[in-house]
């Protein structure tokens, strides 16, 4: 997969090079990151090892626009995650090989709205409204609600969908909104499509989201029964003169034939100290199955030490825990480039 993707790279080069004389951009965008310490999820023994994607998941891509006149612009998206540990394409094996983004799509004073594979408007609440942003290695908010605990339901549906249309509106004194739906094509396993919207307020200190999916398709391990699951979240923050602070309250349930429900609540803080900022986000989730609970709760305390516009390195403590079973303690350091 390796020379396609140069291949690839160097086609969005040439097109870079003679942009000039279409009115259009193009450039190549990522971030790189790797953690090394030991790691242990409630439930696990300990591992030490290197890892890619702890604060944010790698990638790399190629975005671009060209100017259509009267405030009109087309504009595409190729982003692919990798592995640096092991320098694996996809954030899994089997993972699509542009599965963060892959899309062509139009804006203008309407807003703009892409179709292909795009990025969930439940995953953009979710990132947006706490402490440790998109973080699948350390944030409580991203990994109780995408990536549940040994014993937790499963979410369905992942962060970017196929086969999709999207649409962002354009800023109203600080109100926007993001639209999604995604065809199943006749896929085996179907049971229809799926919606998602979100709802975003940033003005002054304080902001807040309220987001909603249902997810009929696309659904990575669905139980036995499967017919949809229905998530919704809201999120706030609020900026004090000496911390930044975040709350959520997500609410997923799985219509199936055995039904579960979870709700998750997440509480942070992000504290300027020096160059950099002190991160602690905690959250409590319970799950609900044939009647038995469940409780995941996950505190992590970390600091994210700015090194330029680009770099920084972070150390990171998580202590995670899961009813019935043993604690796991996750002590990391790393290193986030950008380019």
């Amino acid at each position: 997969m390796t020379r396609p993707f140069f291949r690839l790279a160097a086609g969005a080069l040439a097109v870079a090079a003679t942009a000039g004389a279409h009115a259009q951009n193009v450039t190549l965008t990522g971030l790189l990151d790797m953690s090394a310490g030991q790691f242990q999820n409630a439930g696990a023994a300990k591992v030490s090892r290197a890892e890619s994607g702890g604060m944010s998941t790698s990638f790399i891509g190629f975005r671009g626009t060209e100017d259509l006149g009267g405030g009109l612009k087309a504009k595409f998206a190729l982003d692919h995650f990798l592995r640096l540990d092991t320098g694996s394409p996809g954030r899994f094996n089997g993972d699509a090989f542009w599965a963060r983004d892959a899309y062509v799509g139009l804006s203008g004073a309407f807003g703009t709205t892409v179709l292909g594979r795009t990025t969930t408007p439940l995953f953009v609440s979710t990132l947006l409204f706490n402490a440790f942003g998109d973080s699948f290695g350390f944030s409580p908010s991203i990994r109780q609600l995408f990536t549940p605990a040994a014993g937790m339901p499963a979410f369905l549906g992942d962060t970017g969908w196929n086969n999709s249309v999207a649409y962002a509106s354009t800023d109203y004194d600080g109100l926007s909104w993001n639209l999604a739906a995604n065809l199943s094509e006749g896929a085996v396993g179907s049971k229809g499509k799926n919606y998602g919207a979100n709802a975003l307020y940033f003005n002054g200190p304080f902001a807040a989201t309220a987001a909603w999916q249902h997810v009929r398709n696309g659904a990575f391990g669905a139980p036995a029964g499967f017919s949809g699951q229905a998530a919704w979240q809201l999120g706030m923050s609020y900026q004090l003169p000496v911390a930044k602070l975040y709350g959520q309250y997500s609410d997923v349930r799985t219509a199936a034939t055995v039904n579960d429900k979870t709700r998750i609540w997440n509480f942070g803080a992000s504290v300027p100290m020096g160059p950099g900022r002190v991160l602690a986000q905690y959250g409590f989730a319970r799950a609900r199955v044939s009647g038995v609970d469940t409780e995941n709760k996950t505190l992590t305390l970390g600091y994210d030490y700015t090194l330029s516009k680009l770099s920084d390195v972070y150390a990171v403590y998580m202590n995670d825990k899961v009813t019935g079973l043993s604690a796991g303690n996750t002590f990391a350091g790393g290193l986030r480039v950008r380019f």
